[in-house]
């Protein structure tokens, strides 16, 4: 159990660590000289590890650069002054940071009188009332004499035996928060920190992020102590190859290298404290996680400010790439790092940079923050039109392959390659297809239908097209829409040729059968006939608008059969070569390469291909032409 001292400078907090576990943590020459603590102090015993902050208000950021990783609170009180400004200040930090477990040591009481001692407990209840810490008990010590260590150090005893809650996870890919880097005889490089997530042990190759630096376990001890193998939740320090001290700085973080994804923006869900102003739109602060301290600014999801003991959906930019992940808690400062305004937990590090405050953005806000993985992406998969990304979900919850297989099985998702819905969901968006055919129905009866791409674009604009086309194939597959040539429709609908239309596309149409990939224009249809051209460029223009020919240039039309087949000669070149050419299209069909430029650009037109200089990449698929 990784315990953090909290309290006000000079109330005995590292002389309590050293009469707990009899190691001084004030390691530094200015601290022996000041006789305060001004970085971080690391003590164990076999079973706990404590992590001594300095009490100074100046030093607040050393303290935040370690109290990110503890799972205990130990709450340092004098009897002889009771709570200060900063004992208040570090119980702020650690209710932002979601640390539930804790006890309080009223130091010094053999500076303090019986009735000094009662009225400080008093005054202590009365500050812890409101928090998390409420029912924390109170012991009352004299580390220079001993007196009242023993029971505090069998109730952590106690206390570290005990299952936690809070505790930071062992599965997922490794996480550690460097919080102090040193050279070392014999080891080399070492940097050690508070393990967040995962398991490590000697020989593994891991990452030095945010820089991308790989590192191998040369040894690691867990708690002061030689071990083979360390997990979340314990102090590790980790000798490495492959870096130099001068390559590491705190708040870096040691981890398995699919882990790496700094960031520079993430969304969170940010508490403002009690007594500070409201927090408002684009905000300057300091914003400490992990062991990391680095100015950002906020901006607010969905409001412009928020309020005094409120919370709220927020996004973070920060001044230089971080890493996190979603869970992690963090604290925030104000611009001047005097002061501190509230904290909160990170969400999503894939925040969308449009329509970031949308009210189906704050419904996946909402869902993300469930702490269950699996509630999360159940919530999620119902509120995301798109779907949920699943490798970016597991990357963002540290979710490792099987996990996610477990609970993607367990929550029965429809899968889509990489995307997720819940069943429930994806009924709705298929209703929403059908609903969307109705009205085009009605609004244009005279139409056959609508075509694929413009169906999606006009009901699912966010839906991938794998996504959008496996929607479509269900009820496809089950009739409860049909598709004549390129339009979908629902198969009541029907739209007919006049008598006089059908019978004439009937005469014209062998002549562009003749040469499907080549057909003549409308004048040379005209003149093989003798109808006027008039009449026949009239003809083609009511045949193309039910879906029976397309105009693939002025005055050139080809067949619905001849264009389905086109489309799957441009498919299979892009599956052949990542792409088309005119050239490579002219080979496949015959005929000149100014008709297959025409093809090409024509498929360019209706977004079945995209032109990349003098190449054609596939968009669309060839089922849309009902094919």
């Amino acid at each position: 159990m990784i315990i953090g001292t909290a309290g006000h400078i000079d109330h005995g907090k590292t002389t309590l660590v050293k009469a707990l576990t009899g190691v001084d943590c004030d390691r530094l020459k200015e601290e022996k000289a000041r006789g305060i603590t001004v970085d971080l102090g690391y003590a164990y015993t076999p079973t706990l590890g404590f992590i001594d902050v300095p009490g100074h208000e100046k030093l607040i950021h050393n303290m935040l650069a370690g109290a990110t990783g503890i799972d205990f609170a130990l709450l340092v009180i004098a009897a002889d002054d009771g709570p200060m400004p900063q004992t208040r200040e570090h119980l702020e930090i650690i209710e932002l940071l979601g640390i539930k477990r804790g006890a309080v040591a009223l130091t010094k009481i053999d500076n303090a009188s019986a009735e000094r001692q009662q009225q400080a407990k008093a005054e202590i209840a009365e500050l812890l009332a409101s928090t998390a810490l409420a029912d924390a008990p109170i012991f009352p010590v004299a580390p220079i004499s001993g007196e009242g260590i023993a029971e505090l150090r069998a109730y952590l005893e106690e206390q570290s035996s005990l299952p936690s809650p809070e505790r930071l996870k062992k599965a997922g890919g490794f996480r550690l928060a460097v919080d102090r880097c040193f050279t070392l005889s014999g080891a080399g490089t070492v940097v050690t920190g508070t393990a967040f997530a995962g398991s490590v042990k000697a020989g593994d190759q891991l990452l030095l992020s945010p820089p991308n630096k790989p590192v191998r376990v040369r040894s690691l001890r867990v708690q002061d102590a030689p071990a083979e193998s360390g997990h979340a939740g314990q102090r590790i320090a980790l000798a490495l190859s492959g870096i130099e001290k001068s390559d590491v700085e705190r708040g870096m973080w040691i981890l398995a290298p699919a882990l790496h994804f700094p960031v520079r923006r993430f969304d969170a869900k940010i508490r403002v404290l009690s007594g500070q102003p409201a927090l408002k739109h684009w905000t300057q602060v300091h914003l400490h996680l992990g062991a990391e301290d680095v100015p950002a600014r906020v901006a607010l999801l969905g409001t412009t400010e928020i309020a005094p003991g409120s919370e709220h959906w927020a996004q973070i930019t920060v001044d230089r790439e971080i890493g996190t992940l979603a869970g992690d808690r963090f604290i925030l400062r104000d611009a001047s790092a005097r002061h501190t305004i509230g904290g909160g937990q990170v969400l999503d590090i894939f925040p969308p940079s449009r329509k970031k405050g949308s009210p189906e953005r704050l419904a996946m806000l909402t869902a993300l923050a469930d702490e269950n993985p699996a509630t999360a992406l159940q919530l999620a998969t119902e509120q995301q039109t798109a779907g949920v990304e699943l490798d970016t979900y597991a990357l963002n919850r540290n979710l490792d392959p099987a996990t996610l297989q477990t609970i993607t099985g367990q929550l029965n998702l429809k899968r889509v390659g990489n995307i997720a819905f819940s069943p429930s969901h994806w009924l709705a968006l298929e209703a929403k297809l059908l609903a969307a055919l109705a009205a085009e129905h009605e609004r244009a009866p005279d139409m056959p239908g609508i075509e694929r791409d413009r169906l999606r674009r006009l009901t699912l604009p966010t839906l991938s097209r794998p996504a959008f086309d496996a929607l479509l194939a269900e009820p496809l597959a089950s009739g409860r829409i049909a598709q004549t040539n390129a339009w979908l429709h629902l198969p009541e609908h029907r739209v007919q040729m006049a008598a006089s239309d059908r019978d004439l596309w009937q005469t014209l149409k062998p002549l562009l059968d003749a040469e499907p990939y080549g057909p003549p224009r409308v004048r040379d249809v005209a003149k093989a006939t003798g109808i006027g051209e008039d009449t026949v460029r009239a003809l083609f223009k009511r045949v193309a608008r039910i879906g029976e020919a397309y105009p693939v240039a002025h005055d050139h039309y080809f067949t619905a059969s001849a264009v389905a087949a086109l489309a799957r000669y441009v498919a299979a070149l892009n599956t052949e070569h990542g792409f088309a050419r005119a050239a490579s299209l002219r080979d496949q069909i015959g005929g000149g390469r100014k008709v297959a430029i025409h093809i090409l650009e024509f498929f360019d037109r209706i977004g079945y291909t995209r032109r990349v200089r003098d190449t054609h990449v596939l968009r669309g698929s060839p089922e849309q032409f009902g094919s």
